[in-house]
């Protein structure tokens, strides 16, 4: 009676499902954060293309006034990347871990040796589910930062500090102002993350299966070594981000467009009939070069970080 989940599971089962949230939360921040600075030139290039339906790369690129200016807004891109990623991958690891801890008890856990990941082991739909809920939960918090960024990155507003910016979107937006474009991120967040985390654990279990014997070296204990696990693990992580970044691009540049012209641009469906009919189609994909090859890479860096990092943690 009064038995918990917890209670049914031996410890030792625990121990391979559970590991500290701080080691989620330190091995995210520091992916999110290495991923955002390394790559911010190519956020701030795809945030200006889509700013303007006849803007291009190549005039993009042509206005900054210097190299530096590549790198204007790595601040809240910074906060926003490192804190949602923490955040994230320690909401996506609880739900996961209580799926799995569930599925044990139901003797309905799938078994499988991944041995380049110590991440909790599910199911495709599982995988989707919660990565696309996990990523609305923390898109929604995170929802100001993403506001300050996109403004602070574009031409269309001359802010000098993110004080600045913070106090003139309070001042002429209100409270509404900084969740600005909610919906078309939620509706591009939710599906991509959802896609990333069924992509990425299917490639992880297919690459072992594809790579050459001769590149694959293992440790002591019977897993992947680092060179090998981290070369899994990133690639995975390339190939899932893009292909889920291409699926959900027109999304992002509806976000773009509403966070950046909120008087102009209400909800996601006048957005995206507006650009469809004054523009063109392929305005909808605006900067999704860009995007695709910042989220490839992105996803590369902080994930095989976070893989390797929470490897450390849980092995101390």
């Amino acid at each position: 009676m009064g038995e918990t989940l917890k209670d049914q599971i031996p410890k030792s089962e625990i121990g391979k499902s559970h590991s500290k949230s701080t080691s989620h939360l330190i091995s995210g921040f520091a992916g999110g954060l290495t991923s955002a600075v390394v790559l911010q030139p190519l956020d701030l290039l795809k945030t200006r293309m889509q700013q303007q339906h006849y803007m291009t790369l190549s005039l993009s690129i042509k206005q900054l006034n210097s190299p530096l200016e590549l790198w204007r807004g790595t601040l809240p891109s910074a906060l926003r990347t490192s804190i949602g990623s923490a955040l994230y991958l320690s909401c996506l690891n609880l739900m996961r871990t209580k799926i799995n801890d569930y599925k044990y008890i139901k003797k309905e856990r799938i078994i499988t040796s991944n041995k380049s990941s110590s991440l909790p082991k599910l199911n495709i739909y599982e995988n989707l589910i919660t990565g696309a809920v996990a990523r609305a939960l923390v898109g929604y918090t995170t929802m100001p930062i993403t506001v300050l960024k996109v403004r602070y990155e574009s031409t269309m507003y001359e802010y000098t500090s993110i004080l600045q910016a913070s106090r003139d979107i309070w001042k002429n937006e209100g409270i509404k102002g900084f969740f600005t474009g909610f919906g078309a991120t939620c509706l591009r967040d939710a599906p991509y993350a959802g896609l990333y985390v069924l992509l990425y654990e299917q490639t992880k279990s297919l690459l072992p299966k594809i790579i050459p014997k001769r590149f694959i070296s293992f440790n002591s204990d019977g897993n992947y070594s680092l060179m090998t696990s981290t070369t899994v693990n990133s690639t995975s992580a390339i190939i899932a981000a893009s292909i889920a970044t291409s699926i959900t691009a027109p999304f992002d540049t509806i976000k773009t467009r509403m966070q950046l012209e909120p008087q102009k641009f209400h909800n996601s469906f006048q957005t995206l009939k507006y650009i469809l009919t004054k523009e063109s189609v392929i305005k909808i994909f605006s900067g999704l070069s860009m995007r695709l090859t910042r989220k490839a890479i992105s996803a590369g860096i902080a994930w095989g970080i976070y893989e390797e990092l929470l490897k450390y943690f849980t092995n101390k």
